[in-house]
């Protein structure tokens, strides 16, 4: 059977052959493998069309989701869980009326108005402070043949100062011009007559006031100290290679204890000068020279050297009127000390601190009977200054809303310029005062600061209270 077998499998495969060589054969074969390649790409196909539609689902999805909606919808379930049932459904419903329309559309509208006009008044509020304080600094020290790069790196450490106080000016500004202007052209109306209430447009006033005045307080509390301990430090180093820096011409420069008056400078020559102090005896002493130069000391803690030139030193005699003495000299050398006209960096001063370093120096202060109270009222007073100010923004979008609508219905923008330009000169001369009061007086660190934000936001609810029951 075996050799039945071995004929029978030798016949197949020689039939085989024979076929594999013929036409018939050779299509067929053809034909499975498009059949086969049509599978492989109809089920690729397939796939592919799925991950499509899921990317396309996935996009449409996301392009369809608001934030706004998302975080009342949330609010809304959170409160009708606690059992605020109608506070529940008014939240849910203020972004999206029964009627399909949907709020966040206005809001969101509202919302980029009202930032591109706090971003042209920004701007404005930034390069006044920036000419007044940056830059007559940067002229002077460039007469002196500072570096450039110096000046420059100076003027970047002082933005955080002019940023921090040109937000707030710019929300009462800005808000002021945008609404203003929507009053004007009757875009308020139009929303009013649509069944809107003034809500509508006091969400997105007391949103971006709030998220002006968190960005604010980051720049306040974290950029403004970190940019004032690198401004001492640099100014230090500026002044110590070229202590001609610190002495400009027809000028007094005063210390805690000691008071310089110049003359005319010209590179390190000064025409006259005249210096006050008190020596160790607590006598007054004064000495006046005709010429001096400013020489540059290699001792150390010594900043500067005045050479003085037929000078003449004058002491009173503490408690006694008629006893003095007089002392003239040909030349003089009188050297001056960095802690007589820099501060000590080691010690950093309360507007250096962060908030968290304000509130730990106060609460180790109360506990220590030691400390003078002027100086703890000092510590007090920058702590709660770096919140009022920052935070003034929330209190100047509350009384810019009803102040444009009163006053804007004419030339809103021109009328909220105007408007808004008196109440920050307003604003800043009570903070000025408040810090001088407070400063001088020792108390009240913790009222002045805010009494000016207060008087704006009550102001602000009147106003807005009015304006409602119209």
């Amino acid at each position: 059977m075996k050799w039945l077998s071995h004929i029978s499998d030798n016949f197949k495969k020689k039939v085989s052959r024979f076929l594999s060589q013929t036409w018939l054969y050779k299509r067929a074969r053809s034909w499975q493998a498009f059949f086969l390649r049509y599978s492989h790409i109809r089920r690729l196909s397939s796939v592919k069309k799925s991950i499509d539609n899921a990317v396309k689902r996935t996009f449409e999805s996301i392009c369809s989701f608001n934030l706004l909606n998302f975080i009342f919808a949330w609010l809304g379930r959170r409160l009708e869980r606690i059992g605020f049932t109608k506070a529940a459904e008014s939240v849910s419903g203020f972004m999206q009326d029964k009627n399909g329309l949907r709020r966040h559309i206005l809001v969101r509208y509202l919302i980029k108005e009202l930032f591109l006009y706090f971003l042209i008044a920004f701007v404005f509020f930034f390069m006044v402070f920036f000419v007044n304080q940056i830059l007559l600094v940067a002229e002077n020290i460039l007469k002196k043949r500072v570096p450039v790069i110096d000046v420059l790196r100076l003027i970047t450490y002082s933005l955080p100062m002019i940023i921090a106080q040109s937000a707030p000016f710019a929300t009462l500004v800005g808000f002021l011009m945008c609404l203003g202007r929507l009053a004007t052209e009757n875009e308020i109306l139009i929303l009013r007559a649509s069944g809107h209430g003034y809500r509508i447009i006091l969400f997105p006033v007391l949103f971006l006031g709030f998220i002006i005045s968190i960005a604010s307080f980051f720049v306040n509390d974290y950029l403004l100290p970190l940019g004032n301990i690198n401004y001492s430090k640099l100014y230090r180093s500026i002044l110590v290679s070229n202590p001609a820096v610190e002495l400009e011409s027809i000028s007094v420069k005063r210390t805690s204890d000691k008071t310089l008056v110049i003359g005319n400078v010209s590179g390190e020559n000064v025409s006259d000068m005249i210096f006050f102090d008190n020596d160790l005896e607590g006598n007054q002493r004064i000495i006046v020279a005709d010429a001096s130069s400013v020489k540059k000391s290699s001792e150390l803690g010594i900043i500067m050297k005045l050479i003085m030139n037929d000078a003449s030193v004058i002491v009173l005699k503490k408690g006694k009127k008629y006893d003095f003495d007089v002392i003239t000299a040909r030349n003089m050398e009188l050297n001056i000390f960095e802690n007589s006209l820099l501060p000590d960096l080691k010690r950093i001063s309360p507007r250096d601190m962060t908030s968290y370093d304000l509130y730990q120096n106060i609460k180790t202060m109360k506990k220590d009977v030691h400390f003078a109270p002027n100086i703890l009222n000092q510590y007090i007073l920058e702590f709660n200054k770096k919140f009022s100010l920052p935070f003034a923004s929330i209190f100047f979008a509350v009384l810019a809303l009803p102040l444009a609508l009163i006053f804007g219905k004419h030339n809103g923008q021109t009328i909220g310029l105007i408007i808004g330009i008196f109440i920050s000169v307003l604003y800043w001369a009570m903070n000025i005062v408040g810090q001088i009061f407070s400063s001088r007086s020792g108390i009240g660190g913790s009222v002045v600061m805010w009494i000016p934000d207060l008087l704006i936001g009550i102001s602000g609810i009147l106003f807005y209270l009015g304006l409602v029951r119209k």
